[in-house]
């Protein structure tokens, strides 16, 4: 069984691999590969709901992760950090609507918030990714 102090290690990877799985697929409907672009924005569907669902039961076991920095560059993390929840949440409302939106064949509208969708996911997604390295590996939690 995993334990649970793994899981913001897969969460990372997560994040990364759904990073290269939308770079990739904006690349792909970019030179015209709808099929690609679809099987990829697919992926990063499930890379999302696999995160979200690990993301509730890493933080109801673990609860709220603690940071450890000190000084300035503690006001520059809970920073980063406000802003990326707050735009999280705006990417769990926007992916399903633009993905509702593509499956029923409704391009035109697909395309007007896929345009904002995108680059706010992909901001959460490297955010993320930050995030945890910023509180895991350079500043951890000396009591963790």
């Amino acid at each position: 069984m995993i334990e649970l102090h793994t899981l913001p290690h897969i969460l990372a990877a997560i994040n990364l691999a759904t990073v290269i799985v939308l770079l990739a697929s904006y690349r792909f409907i970019k030179h015209g590969d709808r099929e690609f672009h679809r099987r990829g924005m697919k992926t990063a569907a499930v890379l999302g709901a696999l995160f979200l669902a690990i993301y509730l039961t890493y933080h109801f076991g673990a609860g709220l992760a603690k940071f450890g920095g000190h000084g300035i560059i503690r006001p520059i993390y809970f920073t980063l950090l406000i802003v990326h929840i707050l735009m999280a949440l705006l990417v769990a409302l926007m992916v399903p609507v633009t993905l509702v939106r593509a499956l029923a064949g409704r391009f035109s509208d697909h395309r007007k918030i896929a345009h904002w969708a995108l680059p706010v996911w992909l901001f959460v997604s490297v955010s993320g990714v930050v995030v945890y390295v910023m509180a895991i590996h350079l500043y951890p939690y000396p009591g963790a």
